[in-house]
């Protein structure tokens, strides 16, 4: 296996391959235990490397059986195998083929990368360094070449043999019971972007022809017998390939197109050329079986690894500190994807909870990175939230300066000037500037500098001048490897609300009309004088969040209110609100921590009230804005010396005043809101569901009987799963009999489909109870919970540790322990996973003294584990390394 303890790898230390494969011939003869395979590669000398080498491929726990150099075999003392791969110290001076065969075990492979078995099935995962666990190979995405792929097993146990490019060949092995398949992709790639698939599956198929009018073939695999589960999945697909056409002018380039659902899988999905390969929680979906949100991740992970056919396949990176160049990019384009298929507000302020939630905690911690990282040690940590949150909205920002047809310019420039190419951050960014005609260095600080800008905004209102001042100083924290910074490109969208409601014009006295109404921030410390600003205009700032920052505003709560009155900006609306509530959390947890009691906010309650009566709002948008802050959010606002538990505290607290406050208004529109027809899961019907549900549960979270009874009856008679899990997340807060007999009822109904009992698993792991450490662990070593399933590991360990801020921080460490114990036991089964549980305790720093000491002490007790992975290392060294 791979050396444990590597060395860092730095950006700066990148040099060219010093050879270049042109073809890559593969021939795999599939076995569930030994599993041949030979490949043939053309090398050839890289011109852009410095004088001769030599040739050093990557490995990892795989052995030679024979090489060959041009049809020679090579003696065992030509060439050097290790763990970490082969190298030929002396080989031709110029282009040669290389022949190796290995032999491997995919049944054996419980990391799930390379080749192994899920369910019967033979399938590969290979990004980010999996391919070399298949044979050797220069494994770096720099080094694209041309594959030919022939897969060959025994037709009873892989009827469908599946890989890269188009099929070109397939037939029986005379005189055996097994069959063969050749696939070939003209297109050259990187390893990384291979796969193959092999097993009994079925299928939905269909056709799509082309702007250019070609016919595509399009398959999604699926287990046998979930064939029809996989509809809505085969449409987003299509409704993907339209939208890229029209939006971006990218055709789709073979003549197939295929997705295959797996049930062991360490990601969301994977892009491989012509063969994507997905989570199947990704694919499958009923409405018995999947909720609203399903359906909506369904369409946004197909559409985003559809994408990367452009942004990440025909175009790739050049090295992995680059990855956001396709995981960025592609993440904007599967949002502005959503944003057009449903409802836009809706859509920006769910993926800025995300951002928030998941990426400003990234940033605020031990574990902060650049969204180009310069240095890493495990490249399969570096997919975060930094790199695909935050590397979009980098995205959107260029967008929002240069407008949308300059951004599109540029994007045009990008795809003709690098296609086929392994391409750098900089060489995107400069074609927006050679596009835009404008200076982008400054900008180049988003990929460099780690952190969360701060603006503060002061205003100066002159009545007799009319001008409105804005004094906006911005500052970005230090972090990790990075004390102090320089200033940023900050495009800052702006409005003004003028004394009736209404937008008033933005002029810049001395410049005219702010162009789209974006002020454009670079120095530390700037000025805007805006001219014809009446007294009581409000500001709305950083509109659409048109930039990932925190702002600091001098704005009161009668500014907020007005707001959240009358933006015209969907998003400063909901901002406002939720700017209001997090006011008032704060405020009570530090009441609570002091013993003394919370307080209510009618002018709050009042807010929401004229949310919830006025009928112009889309359902999906007022179920945003009743949904008040998570304890995630109060804690990040918080910032330091944490305590969950009042956090929790504070929060129920406002939750069983909305419940009770507004009780006749909610109880009209769950009633109102019922949909008796069969269930659809697009948009519009999504929102009604949205907004009922979110109803229901403020309704019970005063804990009043008739609610229970309400949401009890609502999860034993819900004909979808929507209505049917919102009713049981809404019991899990209450400890009632009706909890427990709706938690039974579940399982028994569900308890052969696994991705509806992963809801059951996850829903248990985030009551906010003390008994939920006893329950979590009971639920360990329940039948249906394994550890070498990705997927009921993150449900039940990662739900637990990610969303159950109480129970995961206890006082006593308890929570800390068991996650710990998790990783420990998982590390050596499957460390990515394992990994991936760890960050759990990026935040730790920010918590009160006890509980800080506490999880100081997991992460010790890791750090302190001998043989632990390199990938569960990097996230215990990184998380206890000095700030």
């Amino acid at each position: 296996m791979r050396t444990e303890h590597a060395r860092p790898i730095r950006l700066s230390d990148y040099r060219p391959p010093d050879w270049l494969v042109d073809t890559v011939d593969l021939d795999i003869a599939l076995h569930p235990t030994r599993t041949r395979v030979r490949s043939r590669l053309r090398l050839r000398p890289n011109p852009q490397a410095v004088g001769p080498a030599a040739v050093v491929l990557d490995g990892d726990d795989i052995t030679p059986l024979s090489v060959r150099i041009d049809g020679v075999p090579m003696a065992d003392s030509a060439y050097l195998a290790t763990p970490d791969g082969l190298t030929i110290p002396q080989p031709p001076a110029g282009p040669f083929v290389l022949e190796i065969e290995t032999e491997i075990d995919p049944s054996a492979n419980t990391k799930l990368m390379g080749l192994y078995r899920s369910s019967g099935n033979y399938c590969t995962q290979c990004e980010a360094e999996g391919f070399r666990r298949i044979t050797f190979f220069p494994d770096r995405p720099d080094v694209m070449a041309v594959y030919t792929t022939r897969l060959e097993a025994d037709r009873d146990e892989a009827p469908v043999l599946l890989g890269n490019g188009n099929l070109i060949e397939q037939g029986d092995v005379p005189g055996t019971t097994r069959h063969f398949a050749v696939w070939h992709d003209p297109f050259p790639k990187p390893c990384y972007l291979f796969a193959l698939v092999g097993g009994r599956l079925g299928a939905r198929t269909a056709t799509f022809t082309t702007m250019s009018g070609r016919t595509v073939a399009l398959g999604v695999y699926v287990e046998s017998g979930k064939e029809e589960r996989a509809g809505y999945a085969l449409e987003a697909l299509e409704r993907s390939m339209r939208w890229d056409e029209q939006a971006f002018g990218r055709e789709y380039d073979l003549d197939v197109f295929n997705i295959v659902a797996v049930a062991d899988f360490n990601m969301g999905a994977m892009e491989n050329k012509g063969l994507n390969i997905f989570n199947d929680k990704y694919i499958l979906a009923s409405p018995e079986t999947a909720t609203d949100a399903d359906y909506a991740h369904i369409e946004a992970v197909i559409a985003h690894e559809y994408f990367h056919n452009w942004t990440g396949n025909r175009i790739t990176c050049r090295d992995w500190f680059q990855l956001c160049l396709k995981e960025g990019l592609t993440v904007f384009r599967d949002q502005e994807f959503s944003s057009d298929m449903r409802s836009r507000p809706v859509k920006r302020i769910a993926d800025v909870r995300v951002l928030r939630g998941h990426q400003f905690v990234e940033d605020a911690g031990p574990l902060a990175h650049p969204v180009r990282p310069d240095t890493y040690r495990e490249i399969n940590n570096f997919y975060t939230a930094t790199v695909y949150e935050k590397g979009a909205e980098v995205v959107r920002m260029l967008e929002t300066l240069l407008g949308r047809e300059r951004f599109r310019a540029g994007m045009d420039l990008y795809f003709a000037r690098h296609d086929g190419h392994a391409a750098t951050v900089e060489e995107f960014v400069a074609c927006f500037a050679e596009a835009a005609g404008t200076d982008l260095s400054q900008f180049m600080l988003w990929y460099a500098q780690a952190g969360t800008p701060e603006l503060a905004v002061t205003r100066r209102h002159d009545a007799q001048a009319g001008t409105l001042s804005l004094e906006i100083a911005q500052v970005l924290p230090p972090t990790p490897g990075q004390p102090s910074k320089s200033p940023m490109v900050i495009p800052l969208a702006l409005g003004l609300v003028g004394p009736d409601g209404d937008d008033l014009p933005i002029r810049l006295a001395g410049h005219g009309p702010v162009d789209r109404g974006v002020l454009v921030l670079t120095r530390a410390a700037e000025t805007f004088v805006l001219e014809g600003v009446p007294a009581g205009t409000v500001p709305s700032l950083n509109r659409g969040f048109s930039a990932p920052v925190k702002i600091n505003a001098d704005l009161t709560s009668d500014d907020l209110r007005f707001l959240a009155a009358h933006d015209s900006d969907p998003f400063n609306r909901w901002q406002a609100v939720q700017t209001l509530a997090s006011e008032l959390l704060i405020e009570n947890v530090a009441v609570i921590r002091a013993g003394g009691a919370v307080r209510h906010d009618g002018g709050f309650v009042h807010a929401l009230a004229a949310v919830l009566a006025d009928e112009r709002l889309a359902p999906a948008y007022v179920a945003q804005v009743l949904s008040i802050p998570s304890e995630g959010d109060i804690a990040r606002d918080i910032g330091r010396d944490v305590d969950p538990e009042a956090i929790y505290l504070a929060r129920q607290a406002l939750r069983r005043a909305l419940g009770n406050d507004l009780a006749p208004t909610l109880r009209i529109l769950y009633d109102r809101l019922r949909q008796d027809g069969p269930y659809s899961p697009d948009a519009a019907s999504a929102g009604r569901r949205a907004l009922r549900n979110v109803c229901l549960d403020l309704l019970a979270a005063p804990g009043h009987p008739a609610a229970i009874t309400l949401a009890a009856a609502q999860c034993a008679e819900a004909d979808n799963m929507t209505d049917r899990m919102a009713a049981l997340a809404t019991l899990a807060l209450h400890d009632t009999p009706q909890r427990e007999a709706a938690l039974a009822d579940f399982f028994e109904r569900f308890r052969t489909d696994p991705l509806v009992i992963d809801k059951w698993f996850a829903l248990q792991a985030m009551i906010p109870d003390p008994g939920t450490l006893d329950r979590v662990r009971g639920l360990a070593a329940h039948p249906a919970f394994s550890l070498a399933n990705p997927n009921r590991v993150r449900a039940l360990i990662g739900s637990f540790a990610q969303a159950n801020h109480t129970q995961f921080n206890r006082a006593d460490g308890e929570g800390y322990r068991l996650v710990v114990d998790t990783v420990l036991a998982l590390d050596g089964v499957n460390p990515q996973v394992a990994a991936r549980l760890a960050t759990a305790f990026r935040s730790w720093r920010a918590l009160e003294p006890t509980r800080r000491a506490a999880a100081r002490a997991g992460l010790e007790r890791l750090a302190g584990t001998a043989s632990l992975s390199r990938d569960v290392a990097d996230i215990v060294e990184r998380s206890l390394g000095e700030r």
